[in-house]
Order: C-alpha cells, then structure tokens, then sequence
C-alpha cells in the first residue's frame, strides 16, 4: 500500500495490519499487535505518561476541591509542623487577593480539574485542538505549588516531543 501522507491514509493501512505502529514501513508479519488509539494511530508510552500526570493533578484537585465544598476544608496535615496548613499554592492565590478557603476558590479547584481532565480525553482522542487546549490549560495550572507546577512543567515538555506535537 502507498503511504500518501494523508492522515486517514495512514490511519486505513495501520488498522489494516500492513503498516508497523511508530513507523513508515509495512510490518514483517502484516499484523500489529501495538494499542491503537482513535484512527489507528499508535498510543505511545510519552501519550499515557502525559494521560497518567494529568489524572493525577486534576483528579486530586476534583477531589480536594469537592471535598472541600462539602466538609468544608482541603485536606490538610494532621500532624507535625504543618498540622491544618494548606501547601504554597495558598500564599500564591493569598498574592493576588483570593483568600484559599473561600468557597470561590474551591469551586475554582473543583472547574480547573474537570476542565484539564476533559480537556486531556479531548487530547486523547486526538480531538482538533486539543494539544493547543493542553498546553493553555497546564500553563493556567502553574500556580498549584509545588506539585502541580512540577507536573504541569512535565505536561509542557511531554507535549514538545514530536511523538505528541504531530510533528511525527
């Protein structure tokens, strides 16, 4: 089969078994035993790292935030020096006048992690946009110290790798 560069080109040869995942020639066998996402293409290891970080950093901002809302605080240390402290992300939002326990900034919590958990199923599927919407959520996250910075700053270099940018 000749590869035109078409996307949906490359896409009907992978799912038909002539192509190998992760290159441009026929595979030995004709079959591929490599997980494929939407149209065939292939899922790297760089993809589910991204998908596992994301779920990570907003699942637990879903969760605290939600939590928070209904208990009516994050979660916190319960003992030793910090006991009931909230993590450096409190002094950066205290910063700009957003007091951290305010039912605000909860709700803020709880829509910036549906928001990038949505936005990443969007990506993987790889939805038009999405990696555009990627890359302005985690920047949007850098504020969530120091974890969430730290996981968003992998978020942003991940989704400089060619494997992940479309530059393949």
């Amino acid at each position: 089969m000749a590869h035109s560069g078409d996307p949906l080109v490359v896409g009907a040869a992978v799912r038909a078994g002539s192509w190998e995942l992760g290159s441009r020639q026929p595979h030995a066998s004709g079959m591929d035993q490599t997980a494929k996402g939407s149209e065939g293409t292939p899922i790297r290891w760089q993809r589910w790292l991204l998908v596992a970080l994301v779920s990570l950093n907003a699942g637990w901002m879903v969760f605290d935030g939600s939590r928070a809302l209904v208990v009516g605080d994050y979660v916190t240390p319960d003992t030793g020096p910090h006991t009931g402290q909230l993590g450096p992300w409190s002094e950066v939002v205290q910063a700009v006048g957003i007091p951290p326990r305010s039912t605000g900034m909860k709700l803020v919590f709880v829509g910036y992690g549906l928001a990038y958990l949505v936005t990443t199923v969007a990506f993987l599927v790889r939805a038009p946009g999405a990696r555009r919407s990627m890359i302005i959520v985690a920047l949007l996250g850098l504020w969530y110290l120091p974890f969430g910075t730290l996981i968003n700053l992998v978020v942003l270099a991940l989704l400089r790798l060619p494997s992940l940018s479309g530059r393949v």
